[in-house]
């Protein structure tokens, strides 16, 4: 299947239909053990005179394991090999991929690269990465004791966490699943403009979702554990905080509509700083999708809010040594003590705006050309704890989960509207539960109205970390 488009900027694309493999004779291999930054660089030689050429190739495996009622509900392990290639040449660019990494395979997916990049227009931006002198972090982001982890113990650990969340609460219904998880993931990039990286990076979690009644009135509550390797994850940690979300929204009511203070719980600050730092790349900027276009400079937030995307912080489960086009990531700050510094950027993006790449490429695999985003998103942590800010706050609403995010959330406009479920704070304390509410405001008046923000970082699996954060002047629409 070949498919071409014409626009600005854009890739024509073929896909390589073939099973993963090995490799064929006469040319360098990457199969279940091969070297794929030796296939990456190897691929990156073949670039003809006037070409640029760069080789994506990663393989990874991956488990997911669902029990419920103390049997195993589903089980599957999965393992995956490509290669993405790019060929930029007079101003055009062509991409292909395949499922495979033998050498049948390989050398057709460039073909079909080659011939791709006729069917798009000129553009003078195009152009692969080339090395900028920055030296990529050293992070110890692989666990060997991960993939030799056996399965059955993988299972018990989620029978564990299943039997803990049933007995953490007499007033736990069922338990609708609890799950393992993990990932691991290799990944190599090579250019002939002079780019050659390597990379690789694993993880695994524990989650539970449980259901807590009380006469008639039923709610539901998660939980995980996260790490690099099983030694890290914690089934009470899971239980307990799945337990805890599911039995305090017990007996929620409908509120009266109020203009108050929110304080958001670390996953759904993770969540607004995902989608504020969407509006900070270079791509939405250029395409005229952003709220804080031209705004360089100037205060967009409350004095000592500080933002930074950090892939170099090891702690961040998304944190990489190299950007998807194999340049060094590196901290950028993007809010410095409330005043926009600077956008993220990609190789293309940023000879657009006629700047430098920020390291900030990013892709969804073999699959995809590099676009641009942030990877590990985080404010600068206040000094507070979360019971601090509760008491500092006297009367408000603890947000404690939100819904409706992708429709209610613009982030042209900056309008904010997503309906919420929490706990009414009263004279410093929790009171009440709540729900069937909406919380609105806009982006930009939220980032200046932020009157707290806690000491509790928290490392989530996404691009973005959380911590308690109070704003003022929330509207919330109730009964």
């Amino acid at each position: 299947m070949s498919t071409a488009t014409t626009s600005a900027g854009s890739t024509a694309t073929a896909t390589t239909a073939v099973a993963a493999g090995g490799t064929g004779p006469g040319g360098p291999g990457a199969g279940d053990t091969g070297d794929i930054a030796q296939l990456a660089t190897w691929v990156a030689g073949l670039a003809r005179h006037g070409e640029q050429l760069e080789a994506y190739v990663a393989k990874g495996r991956e488990t997911e394991i669902r029990v419920f009622d103390g049997e195993v509900e589903s089980l599957s392990s999965a393992e995956s090999a490509g290669i993405g290639i790019r060929v930029l040449s007079g101003g055009r660019q062509g991409f292909a991929y395949a499922g495979a990494l033998d050498l049948d395979s390989v050398e057709e997916t460039l073909r079909e690269a080659r011939d791709n990049a006729v069917f798009v227009s000129e553009d003078p931006y195009l152009g692969l990465a080339q090395p900028d002198g920055v030296a990529p972090a050293s992070l110890d982001l692989w666990r060997d004791e991960l993939g030799s982890f056996p399965t059955a113990e993988k299972v018990r650990l989620a029978l564990e966490l299943e039997r803990a969340v049933r007995a953490g609460d007499p007033r736990i219904r069922a338990v609708q699943a609890a799950d393992w998880g993990d990932s691991a993931v290799e990944s190599a990039i090579a250019t002939n403009t002079g780019i050659m990286a390597y990379s690789r990076r694993c993880s695994c979690y524990l989650s539970a979702s449980a259901i807590a009644g009380e006469g008639d009135d039923t709610q539901t509550g998660g939980g995980y554990s996260v790490g690099r390797s099983p030694a890290d994850l914690d089934v009470n940690v899971a239980a307990h905080d799945a337990v805890r979300r599911a039995t305090r929204l017990l007996g929620a009511t409908r509120p009266r509509s109020a203009h108050l203070t929110v304080v958001l719980e670390p996953r759904i600050t993770a969540t607004l700083l995902a989608i504020l730092a969407s509006t900070l790349d270079g791509e939405s900027v250029l395409k005229g999708r952003s709220l804080f276009a031209e705004r360089v400079g100037e205060l967009v937030a409350v004095g000592g809010l500080t933002l930074v995307d950090d892939p170099t912080n090891p702690e961040a489960y998304s944190a990489s040594s190299y950007d998807a086009e194999g340049l060094a990531t590196r901290r950028n700050v993007l809010i410095e003590d409330g005043i926009l510094r600077k956008f993220l950027y990609n190789t293309y993006s940023a000879r657009r705006a006629g700047t430098v790449s920020t390291g900030s490429a990013v892709r969804g695999g073999y699959s995809g050309a590099p676009g641009t985003g942030a990877r590990a998103v985080s404010l600068v942590p206040g000094t507070k704890s979360a019971d601090e800010i509760v008491a500092a706050v006297g009367d408000g609403l603890l947000v404690q989960s939100v819904s409706g995010i992708h429709s209610g959330v613009n982030p042209v406009s900056g309008d904010f509207s997503v309906g919420a479920e929490g706990v009414l704070i009263e004279g410093g304390a929790l009171a009440g539960p709540v729900r069937e509410i909406t919380i609105a405001s806009t982006i930009q008046r939220m980032l200046t109205d932020v009157v707290e923000i806690g000491a509790d970082l928290e490392y989530l699996p996404s691009s973005a970390a959380g911590l308690t954060l109070a704003i003022s002047d929330v509207a919330m629409s109730g009964q």
